[in-house]
């Protein structure tokens, strides 16, 4: 199940997950990393209905877990899920880590230290956001799904161009998914800008609420370095600059609704681009949605 931040996908998934005796694995790229809970929105414990979540919390987060490691991991899940007669339901909204275990990953050309030296140093000298502009040049659904500012990302996908001459993503053509042998009933929830602005802007007043800001002093204070990945993606990336006084709590919560907001389009560009999406207009939390979500998946209308 896919869609855009904020388009009710837990609610979605809670839902189905009850009726079918499902169990959920996590398709979110933060959200894999532990302590890096309210900005990612994860579910608390008590939330979940006793319905078991997958790939949540599995990874430290001073290390760096890739798109290939969760293909691994959630094809493991699945099987798992099958095995004891109950129904996985991959959740999330992270575009690369679907196709990745949906199509396969192009396990791409080895490091070229030399060229990754050279675009730091343009990084550093001109910014990130220099290279990410190149990038869109070049690869533009790269640049789509990888923020402006998440330099090794952005360093990785440019190797890939100038070493094979070719875009990181026009390798997956020829990759095999690691559950090629399974049904895939494949989800994807869209909704219009001006109520995604809405639900975003709601959703960034309850992350305040709960405690973003603490959280991250929190991080910070057992001595994780703000150099993590985690702490490059949304949500995080402004609270950590608002504590370094680049801007007020009021301009940073506008931010981060501004900045969600352009994250929905490029995910819904994202997401666009995948085969076989049964598309379903609405929030997942919304009675007609369900309903219709549930008419394909009792009826077995796969697409």
């Amino acid at each position: 199940m896919l869609g855009p931040t904020a388009s009710g996908k837990s609610a979605l998934s809670l839902a189905l997950a009850e009726r079918h005796g499902g169990e959920i694995i996590n398709c979110d790229s933060t959200a894999v990393y532990r302590g890096f809970d309210i900005g990612t929105d994860k579910l608390p414990m008590e939330a979940r209905r006793a319905i078991p979540h997958h790939l949540i919390d599995i990874a430290d987060p001073t290390e760096v877990y890739t798109a290939a490691q969760f293909a691994h991991d959630a094809a493991a899940a699945i099987r798992d899920i099958h095995a004891r007669g109950k129904l996985p339901i991959l959740v999330g909204g992270t575009g690369f880590y679907y196709r990745a275990l949906t199509r396969g990953l192009f396990p791409g050309p080895g490091a070229d230290e030399e060229l990754r030296a050279r675009l730091n140093r343009i990084a550093a000298a001109r910014g990130p956001e220099r290279l990410h502009r190149v990038l869109r040049g070049v690869d533009a659904e790269s640049a789509a799904r990888i923020m402006p500012r998440d330099l090794k990302r952005i360093v990785r996908a440019l190797e890939v161009y100038y070493t094979t001459g070719r875009p990181l993503t026009s390798h997956f053509e020829q990759t095999i998914s690691p559950i090629a042998d399974c049904d895939v009933r494949a989800i994807a929830l869209r909704l219009p800008p001006a109520l995604t602005a809405e639900r975003v802007a709601r959703r960034v007043d309850e992350q305040f609420a709960r405690g973003i800001v603490a959280e991250v002093e929190g991080l910070l204070a057992r001595g994780i370095s703000p150099q993590v990945r985690p702490f490059g993606g949304l949500v995080y990336r402004q609270v950590m600059e608002m504590l370094r006084g680049v801007r007020g709590e009021a301009e940073t919560r506008a931010l981060i609704v501004q900045e969600n907001r352009r994250y929905a389009r490029r995910q819904l560009i994202w997401f666009r681009k995948e085969p076989n999406l049964r598309w379903f207009d609405g929030p997942g939390e919304r009675e007609d949605v369900m309903n219709l979500v549930e008419e394909m998946i009792s009826d077995g209308a796969g697409h």
